[in-house]
């Protein structure tokens, strides 16, 4: 069985190179983070007709995660757990970052963690809160159930280790960086889970930028991660970032990271 997790940055834009990187790879589950859209604009016929079941979440233009399957796509969930408030507002506002689902006997999850912005902003804080409420709930399952499968996939916005950005100078005081956002990976994986694509894929990145010819400078960051509970951490016997998708007109600032399980 193998995994992939990929923030495409605008699905409807990227379709194509979603549908070859299907069968380039031969993926059975695919999570999807940044589709930018709603959920009537999602262009799931092209996967349908590759055999493929899909669960979206969108609102608007922003944010938006998606599951797209081959091995079964039940018990789907558009939420972790209740809505946090942002930016300081009463009221829980619903955002577009988690969809999760039983596929194949695993459950999957596809995140998309708040940026967090600037380290004095009000988003820095909703992105803490929303991780906690993520390790909260994450823990919760394997207390219930040791033996449970759950991979969390997704674009985390964060860089956990210094050899996870091309250059510390460059993001002192920013977020991504901060030791705060980093105890709060540390403490998912605490809670019960393993990073299982780094030992395969050392010293790789799995962002550039755009701008400054961040690509071809190899000024990168790795903040596209694969965690998996105990008991699918077992099975995995490979992994990689397809540092080729970066490549070419119209790529993702993202590269898709891949897991393989026995």
């Amino acid at each position: 069985m193998r995994i992939a997790t990929w923030n495409v940055n605008s699905v409807r834009t990227r379709i194509d190179r979603v549908t070859a990187f299907l069968q380039r790879h031969d993926v059975d589950v695919l999570a999807l983070q940044e589709t930018k859209c709603r959920d009537d604009q999602f262009p799931a016929l092209p996967l349908h007709e590759l055999g493929y079941e899909t669960a979206h979440v969108g609102l608007d233009q922003w944010n938006g995660v998606a599951l797209i399957s081959r091995v079964g796509l039940d018990d789907v969930r558009t939420q972790f757990a209740p809505e946090q408030p942002l930016f300081g507002a009463d009221a829980p506002v619903l955002e577009a970052r988690s969809i999760g689902a039983v596929c194949g006997g695993v459950e999957v999850w596809s995140l998309y963690v708040p940026n967090g912005r600037e380290l004095d902003h009000p988003h820095y804080h909703y992105k803490l809160a929303w991780l906690e409420q993520l390790r909260a709930t994450a823990a919760q399952w394997l207390a219930d159930d040791p033996g449970k499968q759950v991979a969390l996939t997704g674009d985390w916005n964060i860089a956990p280790q210094d050899e996870d950005v091309w250059d510390m100078a460059a993001f002192e005081g920013s977020t991504h960086v901060s030791e705060p956002e980093r105890a709060a990976f540390r403490s998912v994986l605490d809670a019960g889970f393993t990073d299982v694509v780094r030992p395969y894929t050392e010293g790789a990145y799995t962002y550039w930028d755009y701008q400054r010819l961040a690509f071809p400078k190899r000024m990168g960051m790795r903040i596209d991660f694969i965690l998996a509970s105990q008991a699918l951490a077992a099975r995995v016997n490979g992994a990689m970032i397809d540092r080729e998708e970066r490549k070419g007109k119209g790529a993702s600032d993202h590269a898709p990271v891949i897991v393989d399980l026995d």
